[in-house]
């Protein structure tokens, strides 16, 4: 740690204690931490930054924490900038199970009030992908969910949307964050109490009848209903909602189509903050399967769901050939409903000619190669589902594309056009549809997962990741890249590489990002993206083999290669 970041935190730290608006319990807190430098410096170096997207951080007092204080500053700013582009502006709140969460959505939705912006906010925790739903319903200018998705219990975090009901792009981000940085002092944040916005019509609560319609929109996207509610009978489905959001509006879909047998894990059914019952709230987690799964053994379930704590990732368990309970990756559940989509709108004759999948640069090919054996147009974006939510508004404008799905490898997904974000709820539905519809024809999902890789190619992923927690973790992820991007090697695990994409430099008119992107002479690649959301580097890895075994050994050995290199960077460089 620099001594002017010290030095700067301790200024923080001291305004802080001396804010007349700060209350006193945050005061004794920081009390508390006086004489912990580290403490104090990591609080305090930094304000909690606004990224594309918005906030995420730990719980706590401090100008580098989540808490009122810095949710009302970001709020504000959000403010200002809808008041200046907006005559009578209006945003949706929601939020999910995590600590405080009901308590910041309050302060934004009274700031929002302060600033003569409509707030309309839940009155309970409800899923991300509803709030995308209900800012598109109300025609709201804004929306805002309180979550931090997967991480663990001692984070929490603050989305921004915009009028798509899509994540807010790089351009209204870079508005909101210059409309933040005009905010001097806490003091300069305006807000209205409870009972005044709400008796001037600046906070609506929100309930059953947004559920109702966005059930009914997700319904709605259902190819086989009449099929599927004869074949539900003899379907049986175990659900876990990792005591987040998904419970409630997951039940209320599957029963909508019909599942009779829906067997929830009570362990893990109701909200908990602490996520009592698992290391991590993340369905891309194996380990969060494993009550769900030992449950499923006793029932001989077909089927287990899994949904993260605000509902916008979804996991699937399926039975092998052996009978053998298998987690699908994001990239096999993605091919799987692509798959599923487009043979049953064929099948109708409701495939449309313009048709359009989209996926992010660092999802699986697998799903592309079957998008254009249908004849549809398969376009990439940058990671974030907030790009594919962009691409699906472009098309609703020109018409030049249908869009049919959109997905990327960290289980997000989204089919129809009722929201503009990755829907654990719709993904769910249709892992459920899909399997019944084959069981139906005397297949189960896993022998249509390898008649798609005997069909289109034995394709194989994997991701790992490096964790590298405050200034020097910063500074060591800066120091990959730069490595990487200006002194690539010539070969990885003894195959040619053959390409290098930069998109720092806005390649293929998207946004500029720091990602890089290694193409090798067999066609396999591997992709460097640092987390925009965690203090970890994420190394994505993908091959294509003759074989299922030859595609094993090639990912092995192309993971082995360029992780043996990053860990030694790492270990040179960590002091």
């Amino acid at each position: 740690m620099t001594t002017q970041a010290q030095a700067q935190a301790v200024r923080a730290y001291e305004q802080w204690l001396n804010s007349r608006v700060v209350d006193e319990a945050f005061k004794e807190e920081l009390r508390n931490i006086a004489n912990n430098e580290s403490e104090l410096t990591d609080r305090f170096y930094k304000e909690l930054e606004f990224g594309t997207g918005g906030l995420r951080g730990v719980i706590g007092a401090g100008s580098n924490r989540i808490n009122i204080y810095t949710i009302g500053k970001a709020t504000q700013g959000l403010a200002v900038t809808l008041r200046e582009q907006y005559e009578s502006p209006s945003a949706v709140i929601a939020y999910d199970s995590r600590r405080f969460s009901p308590e910041f959505a309050l302060e934004a939705a009274l700031v929002l009030a302060g600033n003569g912006v409509k707030a309309y906010v839940f009155e309970s925790l409800r899923p991300t992908p509803e709030l995308s739903f209900a800012v598109r319903h109300l025609n709201a200018e804004a929306g805002i969910v309180i979550t931090a998705s997967h991480n663990p219990p001692e984070y929490n975090g603050y989305k921004v949307y915009g009028a798509d009901g899509g994540q807010i792009t790089p351009g209204m981000a870079a508005q909101v964050i210059e409309a933040i940085g005009q905010v001097a002092s806490f003091e300069e944040i305006l807000k209205l109490d409870r009972a005044e916005a709400e008796a001037n019509g600046l906070l609506v609560w929100l309930g059953q009848e947004i559920d109702d319609a966005y059930t009914l929109a997700v319904a709605g996207v259902s190819q086989n209903p009449d099929i599927i509610r004869e074949a539900s009978n003899d379907y049986r489905i175990v659900f876990t909602p990792l005591h987040g959001t998904g419970n409630v509006p997951v039940r209320a879909v599957l029963h909508q189509l019909g599942f009779q047998h829906v067997d929830v894990v009570p362990e893990q059914e109701l909200p908990d903050a602490d996520f009592s019952t698992v290391t991590s709230p993340n369905p891309e987690e194996h380990a969060a399967f494993e009550i769900a799964i030992a449950q499923a053994k006793l029932s001989g379930a077909d089927l287990i769901l899994g949904t993260d704590p605000d509902a916008d990732r979804m996991g699937a368990v399926i039975q092998d050939d052996q009978g053998a309970y298998f987690i699908l990756s994001g990239n096999q559940s993605g091919a799987l409903m692509v798959h599923y989509l487009l043979q049953s709108m064929k099948q109708k004759g409701t495939l449309p000619m313009n048709g359009a999948i989209i996926k992010t640069i660092v999802t699986s090919e697998l799903g592309a190669a079957i998008a254009s054996a249908y004849g549809m147009t398969v376009f990439n974006t940058l990671t974030g589902f907030k790009y594919i939510g962009e691409k699906m508004t472009q098309f609703e404008h020109t018409g030049e594309f249908e869009f049919i799905f959109g997905y990327e490898e960290s289980y997000g997904y989204l089919a129809g056009s009722y929201a503009r974000d990755k829907d654990a709820v719709i993904a769910a539905m249709l892992m459920a549809e899909a399997g019944a519809y084959y069981k139906a024809q005397g297949k189960t999902l896993y022998e249509v997962l390898q008649h798609l890789y005997t069909t289109y190619g034995y394709f194989a992923e994997k991701l790992e990741t490096r964790t590298l927690k405050g200034i020097q973790g910063v500074q060591l992820i800066a120091g990959i890249m730069s490595t990487w991007r200006e002194s690539a090697p010539s070969e990885v695990a003894g195959i040619e590489l053959s390409k290098i994409e930069d998109f720092s430099l806005g390649l293929y008119d998207l946004p500029q990002e720091n990602v890089l992107k290694f193409h090798l002479a067999d066609g396999s690649w591997f992709c460097l993206r640092p987390s925009g959301t965690e203090p970890k580097i994420k190394m994505y890895f993908a091959v294509q083999g003759g074989t299922y075994e030859d595609a094993q050994l090639k990912i092995s050995a192309l993971t082995r290669d360029v992780m043996a290199r990053i860990d030694a960077y790492i270990e040179d460089h960590w002091s």
